[in-house]
């Protein structure tokens, strides 16, 4: 990646070149061997590092993109590849770990994303001393903070209201906005009981476990066990379960299991309801309803026909169905006595860089699918 004043980017992807033109100042070239495609996305191996990038003709905007994680990557992808009005700048590769010049480039741009590990993003947010920069942060770090808002704009008005004039917005978790876009709105409407005892078992693609996991699920020393479903999480601790109970206004902590799996991208997080537990008796048709109308008119999360009987007309959910895409499906099955929710979407998508990128865009008060179709 070389910064300039160009007008065309060039990118080589299988030994030819294809230039589109845009009014971006960057130059990219990459060989075959730089380049990885995965789950829908084609995307460049970058370092850790950082950008700031400028939107508008008039690079009237500066954002400031910080990564070091493969969230970051695909933040990067959805910026540059899919979007015609980038400018792009890249911070010299000896100071990317220059906590001033860090500073200083958080607090000349207008959005900074934030793609660290915890402890990091804490940091660099205490970095900002501009109060008119605005941050977005992909880490778990600030999603419970009240002084943050969290980036789910689908979960009602005041959501996406308070995400549109926020100055820190917390980006959702994966499993988190699967989990939370079943449960919050049965808690909306009074159909969980206080004390009810959640219960969310989740799938997903092995990109969710960030480079560790990637290098080990891809290495030619890949052991038989990789290449089955493997539940973790054991200990019941997983990093997103605090959100969960926060975000959803629960009392007890659910009891959460996810599984990743032999696939790159692409989740489907399962809630069960034992419907004689529930705060009167409801059946899966008022469960759909309920579902239905919360999230009527919304662009990315679309409630599908009771029971999948079209969407899924084979009897089977893949998880993998919406890979590359921001798009969220939300499934009611099940019978009188128990009742199978299931949010569908991509870990990758709806469940990071896609949530970002569409969070940016309301932020700046433009069309929330632009870049992300």
């Amino acid at each position: 990646l070389r910064k300039g004043s160009y007008r065309t980017r060039s990118v080589v992807t299988d030994g030819s070149s294809r230039n589109y033109n845009a009014v971006m100042p960057v130059w990219v070239l990459l060989k075959p061997t730089d380049m990885m495609t995965k789950g829908g996305y084609m995307f460049p191996r970058f370092r850790n590092t950082g950008l700031t990038i400028r939107i508008s003709k008039n690079a009237a905007l500066k954002i400031l993109l910080i990564f070091g994680s493969i969230f970051g990557v695909f933040l990067m992808t959805g910026l540059l590849y899919f979007r015609n009005d980038v400018e792009i700048m890249l911070i010299d590769e000896e100071k990317r770990k220059d906590v001033n010049e860090r500073a200083k480039m958080i607090n000349s741009s207008d959005i900074t994303f934030l793609c660290l590990p915890d402890a990091a993003a804490i940091e660099a947010a205490s970095l900002c001393t501009n109060p008119d920069v605005r941050i977005i942060d992909a880490s778990t770090a600030h999603r419970t903070n009240p002084a943050w808002d969290y980036g789910f704009p689908e979960l009602s008005e005041k959501h996406r209201e308070n995400i549109r004039n926020s100055k820190r917005v917390a980006n959702p978790g994966c499993y988190a906005s699967g989990f939370i876009s079943l449960v919050y709105p049965l808690v909306k409407a009074g159909v969980l009981p206080e004390d009810y005892p959640v219960t969310c078992h989740a799938v997903s693609g092995y990109s969710g476990g960030g480079k560790k996991m990637i290098a080990a699920m891809e290495s030619e020393n890949k052991t038989k066990e990789m290449y089955s479903p493997r539940q973790y999480a054991l200990g019941q601790k997983h990093k997103h379960i605090p959100e969960m109970q926060a975000v959803c206004g629960l009392k007890y902590k659910p009891m959460f299991n996810p599984i990743v799996d032999d696939y790159y991208n692409g989740m489907v997080v399962s809630v069960p309801l034992v419907t004689r537990c529930l705060t009167k008796k409801y059946t899966p048709e008022n469960i759909h309803e309920i579902m239905a109308e919360h999230y009527l008119g919304q662009h990315f999360v679309k409630v599908m026909e009771l029971g999948g009987t079209e969407t899924l007309a084979d009897g089977f959910i893949a998880a993998n169905t919406l890979a590359g895409t921001n798009n969220m499906q939300i499934f009611v099955c099940g019978n009188e006595d128990q009742i199978l929710l299931m949010s569908r979407f991509d870990n990758l998508g709806k469940g990071a860089s896609g949530a970002a990128i569409q969070n940016m865009n309301i932020m700046l008060g433009i069309n929330e699918a632009t870049g992300l179709e």
